[in-house]
């Protein structure tokens, strides 16, 4: 494991701003705290803005089932891939200056975004964007966690930063849905650019710096083994519907997948220099407050994947309405994102972190009753549901996470924590759009080749809904009409598996947290690793 000293007692206490900006008693908290939450806004906005804008980018670039899923999640597996380093490169390097470089590669990967002509070329400028995310997220937490040095401020200013990480998440359809009213679909990215621009100037002036003074180089092996791991495990997942699950090279990525995280992991076991410190994941108020905070990104992230392309698909609102009608899920997280410290004060984290996942199993198995002529107050009440979970259970599991971890370390343990909730939100659409392509496809098939279609229209059709309605209006109504009948039928059945397949995922995390997570700290967090026995060899 990591040859760095790890001190306890005082030294764990006393964050190290050396020579780097003020310190944290000089910095001004709040202000800090606004620019920072807003930040991480966008960069998880973008994680979801663009759902509603697919069905656009679709008919402009034509784009193929596979290649709108890479659109969406190439951001999100360089992002993943990236944070440990960057999170390394913030405690070594300055995290101010880690997190503003950021800034600088997510606008030019955002205006290249908006300028792109083809889908090779936006996946190109998303993995960009996903570039200076990994390098702000990381920092961002850790500049908030040094700030922050009270416990109980530290733990509200991490429920307002995690409100709005959510909030980015949940409200990016209904910007997004009002960029496409007025403008055309790269508004969605150019959006991007002079908030940045504010928010460098107003980072420059107000955050303080900070970096551990004992941080050792950046481990680039690690980090090319986690990224290669990340990446192949989500290519099979998202290819594999289209290419057989059975294929020798599905079968092929994901044995390599697996072979290059149990090399990461082994690496990281061995470096002098590791990204991870792996003795963290031998605290159950660690291990298991993060595994629930990623199941819950899984959900959410899947649910508006889900939810966007059935609202405008199947119920036919336009991208704005669409927008409009998951609002109410933005405005209950957040409200219970910032109120869930003061439940954990009183009934500790495990009931409050229980409730919120029980809650998300609950909205997702309610979900998977929607049907092609239900209507949007029969799935009101599950973005309620949906809302107030993730509220309740991605604040409290961050504040457990980081809680467990030493101020000198800050920089390693939010990388960690955020890469976890990236690779959560990744996998959601990853997992629950490869159900969802998969049962959609074999439904189809049959249709397909029994309306007598073959060839490039047959391919299209079977691929998508929306490849389905698009070649629907181009046929005969005699053709077109019951391919498209038939196209929302199929995609509503796999959409309720898919829910159920989550629902169901969601519940056993749930029980998980009941069993497993500590409802509140045994230790002081600077006896981290003296309860533990030092460092793992």
């Amino acid at each position: 494991m990591s040859a760095r000293p790890l001190q306890s007692g005082a030294q764990a206490r006393a964050p190290h701003q050396h020579g780097r900006g003020s310190h944290p008693r000089q910095a001004h908290p709040r202000a800090a705290l606004a620019v920072l939450s807003l930040t991480v806004l966008i960069i998880n906005l973008d994680g979801t803005i663009l759902n509603v804008a697919l069905p656009k980018i679709v008919l402009s670039l034509h784009a193929t089932a596979s290649q709108v899923q890479w659109i969406v999640d190439a951001y999100a597996v360089v992002l993943a891939g990236l944070l440990l380093i960057a999170g390394s490169l913030g405690d070594h390097l300055g995290r101010k200056w880690v997190y503003l470089a950021g800034l600088g590669v997510f606008a030019a990967g955002s205006a290249l975004s908006a300028l792109s002509g083809s889908t090779g070329s936006l996946v190109g400028a998303r993995a960009l964007m996903g570039v200076g995310a990994a390098a702000i997220m990381p920092s961002s937490l850790s500049i908030l966690t040094n700030v922050f040095t009270d416990a109980t401020q530290r733990a509200r200013a991490i429920g307002l930063w995690s409100g709005t990480n959510g909030l980015g998440l949940a409200i990016g359809p209904t910007v997004g849905g009002w960029l496409l009213a007025h403008y055309w679909w790269g508004s969605v990215f150019l959006i991007n650019v002079p908030i940045v621009v504010v928010t460098v100037i107003a980072a420059f002036l107000l955050i303080p710096d900070s970096r551990n003074e004992h941080a050792a180089s950046p481990d680039l092996v690690g980090a090319i083994a986690s990224l290669a791991g990340v990446g192949l495990l989500l290519w099979a997942i998202i290819e594999g519907p289209g290419r057989g699950w059975s294929s020798g090279i599905i079968l092929s990525a994901l044995i390599g997948s697996l072979v290059l995280v149990a090399g990461f992991v082994l690496w990281e076991r061995r470096s002098s220099h590791a990204l991870l410190e792996l003795s963290f994941f031998r605290r159950a108020r660690f291990s298991v407050a993060i595994g629930a905070m990623s199941l819950t990104i899984f959900a959410l992230s899947g649910a508006m994947f889900l939810l966007t392309q059935y609202l405008q698909f199947v119920l036919g609102y336009s991208a704005l309405q669409t927008g409009l009608r998951i609002t109410p899920i933005a405005v209950v997280l957040i409200a219970v994102a910032a109120a869930s410290s003061y439940l954990v004060t009183y009934i500790g984290t495990k009931p409050v972190v229980f409730t919120g996942l029980a809650l998300i199993a609950l909205g997702l198995g309610r979900l998977s009753e929607l049907g092609m002529h239900s209507t949007y107050s029969t799935a009101l009440s599950s973005f309620f549901l949906l809302g107030i979970g993730t509220g309740l259970a991605v604040a409290p599991a961050t504040e457990s996470v980081m809680g467990s971890v030493p101020l000198e370390l800050a920089g390693v343990g939010s990388a960690t924590n955020s890469t976890f909730l990236q690779i959560g939100g990744a996998l959601g659409v990853g997992v629950l759009g490869s159900v969802l392509s998969t049962h959609y496809r074999a439904v189809m098939g049959a249709t397909v080749t029994h309306l007598g279609l073959s060839g490039a229209l047959g391919t299209t059709a079977a691929g998508s809904l929306g490849g389905a309605l698009g070649v629907a209006a181009g046929v005969p109504a005699s053709v077109g009409a019951p391919l498209a009948q038939a196209g929302r039928a199929a995609f509503v059945s796999a959409m309720d598996l898919s829910f159920d397949v989550g629902a169901f995922i969601v519940a056993m995390a749930a029980l998980f947290v009941i069993v497993s997570l500590p409802s509140r700290a045994d230790t002081p967090e600077s006896a981290l690793f003296s309860d533990l026995g030092g460092p793992m060899s």
